[in-house]
């Protein structure tokens, strides 16, 4: 009851948080955040999501999640920038996609609505939430990718199966979890993780995103292994508002790239 009033009267706070390329320093886009308002029942964005994930309305919420999340950015987007330069990613639980209720014509419609394209609409499943059927999921984002969408896979080194989900589903994107990320300046176990992450996703044209970056130690040092973008606080928070990423100054005077992080 709580869940479809929330969807009635579209009780969600959309927030972006900008992406930023490391080279140019440019935002390439951002990553739509819907958090509920906090209550009595849902004290923390983690328990609401938690809720949902247990109940029978994960497909009708999630549809609701991408176009508000759609909606709110090119509502927010007019007159500031060109809507043509940027990539949204939306996060979608991977059994939305697998449901036979999901349209993604339903997507498509919406785009040309606002005249923009599906290849700057970025899928973002949660490694979190187990694939089991690793042949026939790929065969469901194979039909997505023929309509022009992309997909990320976000929260990778934080399950069990993160090199079996990355082999199967090739995705365009990785999404580093934060738990690789946080402190590794200091850790010469994350170093290495990252470093091979990062040399796989060369040699496999995808692009690497580090999530959480909160330092700017972390920042340099993502940069100086390869990593194509970074988000997190010190690029920019998540606000209502469009906001361009900014790269602190100190990161322009960069050393050679690492190539031994032992």
């Amino acid at each position: 009851m709580e869940l479809k009033k929330i969807i009635d009267h579209h009780q969600l706070d959309t927030f972006y948080q900008p992406i930023v390329e490391l080279d140019s320093e440019r935002t390439i886009g951002y990553e739509a955040l819907n958090r509920p308002a906090a209550s009595y029942l849902f004290p923390n964005t983690e328990i609401f999501y938690d809720f949902v994930g247990q109940t029978d309305q994960v497909f009708l919420f999630e549809c609701f999640c991408r176009n508000i999340s759609l909606k709110r950015f090119m509502d927010r987007l007019k007159g500031n920038f060109n809507k043509k330069d940027f990539v949204l990613f939306i996060n979608i639980h991977p059994h939305v996609l697998m449901d036979a209720n999901y349209h993604s014509g339903e997507t498509l419609q919406l785009l040309q609505e606002f005249d923009i394209e599906p290849g700057q609409v970025v899928f973002e499943l949660t490694e979190k939430s187990a694939v089991t059927d690793f042949e026939q999921f790929e065969k469901v984002l194979s039909h997505y990718r023929s309509q022009g969408f992309r997909i990320a896979v976000d929260d990778v080194g934080s399950g069990y199966n993160s090199l079996k989900t990355l082999i199967y589903l090739k995705p365009e994107f990785i999404k580093l979890d934060r738990s690789l990320i946080d402190f590794i300046d200091k850790r010469p176990e994350q170093q290495r993780l990252v470093s091979l992450i990062v040399d796989y996703a060369k040699q496999s044209h995808i692009k690497i995103i580090a999530e959480g970056i909160e330092r700017m130690e972390e920042l340099e040092y993502i940069k100086k292994l390869g990593v194509d973008y970074a988000q997190g606080y010190a690029l920019g928070m998540p606000q209502r508002d469009i906001q361009r990423g900014i790269l602190p100054t100190n990161l322009l005077a960069m050393q050679e790239p690492l190539h031994d992080v032992s």
